[in-house]
């Protein structure tokens, strides 16, 4: 049984699960868990008020994981309850629908080393798509199309923040943090409904480095209604990042500077990107708030200017 229970072991890794309605994918996602090569793992998952069969699924493996019950309140809420819970010293989150492979815990726990300025080891991961019939396919078989590399990306490793504030550069099924992390920086700010994890990852890279493992351990699942494809009421990202840079600036605490172009550059992509959901969306109004904002942001991106002339006769991209 690969759970374990020790608060003094130092290798004990808590995964924390949240869920909500996933009897669908849940399984594979915790066999997944226990299969790791790595023995001592403290398995946690947090349903959230599941109505589906999720918690008759959960109710199978016995106490090779625990759960965590409560009303449905969101996954921040979950992920902070079950890292309220977590026994080890270091932490895992993983998405109800992903799946690791099995050297994913192994592989992040050597990248750690003895250095304690570390405090996010991240792996890579691919996304997997369903096909025509909306299966996804076999992760034995993708996995053999896979190139296994132990190594380390030492262009995304050391003070990235300077890199964060350009994407979201580590994907949440991919992360092992130190318990530390969350004692220094906080958990997951549960009034964000969106960018919640690049909040996460940009005041942990204010006080700790990351290593990035070039393997790809994580099959991050695609699935259709996916919350980062849709078109909230308030552009989040472009907040969080406009937030970010009026708070810590433009570099790195090891001094490494974001060129303040290349920031603008892509700040006003990400709001021309908003804008086109509201173009798909059918609402040229709120469309046109957003590329005008990009202009206001890099008055040199053409892209914005583009979609505000064409959407106000009406286009809508074909991919729309």
């Amino acid at each position: 049984m690969k759970h374990e229970s020790r608060t003094g072991m130092t290798d004990l890794v808590s995964v924390i699960i949240p869920t909500y309605n996933s009897a669908a994918h849940i399984r594979q996602t915790i066999d997944a868990v226990l299969a790791q090569t790595h023995p001592h793992v403290d398995l946690i998952v947090v349903d959230d008020g599941s109505i589906d069969n999720t918690r008759v699924l959960l109710a199978h493996y016995g106490d090779k994981l625990r759960v965590v019950e409560q009303a449905n309140q969101g996954v921040c809420r979950a992920r902070n309850a079950g890292l309220a819970q977590a026994r080890g010293e270091f932490i895992c989150f993983l998405d109800h629908d992903d799946v690791w492979y099995p050297e994913m815990l192994a592989l992040q726990l050597q990248a750690f080393g003895a250095d304690a300025d570390v405090g996010c080891v991240y792996a890579n991961y691919t996304h997997w798509y369903p096909d025509a019939q909306g299966r996804h396919g076999d992760p034995d078989e993708l996995r053999a199309r896979i190139t296994m590399d132990t190594e380390l990306d030492a262009s995304m490793s050391g003070w990235i923040y300077h890199l964060l504030l350009i994407d979201c550069h580590v994907q949440t099924s991919a992360a092992m943090l130190r318990r530390e992390v969350f004692r220094r920086c906080g958990a997951y700010d549960e009034s964000l409904p969106y960018s919640e994890d690049w909040d996460l990852w940009l005041r942990i890279s204010r006080q700790f480095q990351f290593r990035k493992l070039k393997n790809i351990s994580v099959l991050y699942r695609q699935v259709e209604g996916q919350g980062s494809r849709k078109t909230r009421d308030v552009d989040y990202r472009t907040r969080l990042l406009e937030k970010a840079v009026a708070t810590w600036g433009l570099g790195s605490p090891d001094g490494t500077l974001l060129p303040r172009r290349a920031f603008a550059r892509q700040l006003a992509l990400y709001h021309a990107d908003y804008g086109m959901g509201w173009v798909q969306a059918g609402r040229p109004g709120r469309a046109a708030r957003s590329f005008i904002r990009a202009l206001q942001v890099d008055p040199l991106q053409p892209r914005p200017l583009a979609y505000l002339v064409l959407s106000m006769f009406g286009w809508r991209p074909k991919w729309g």
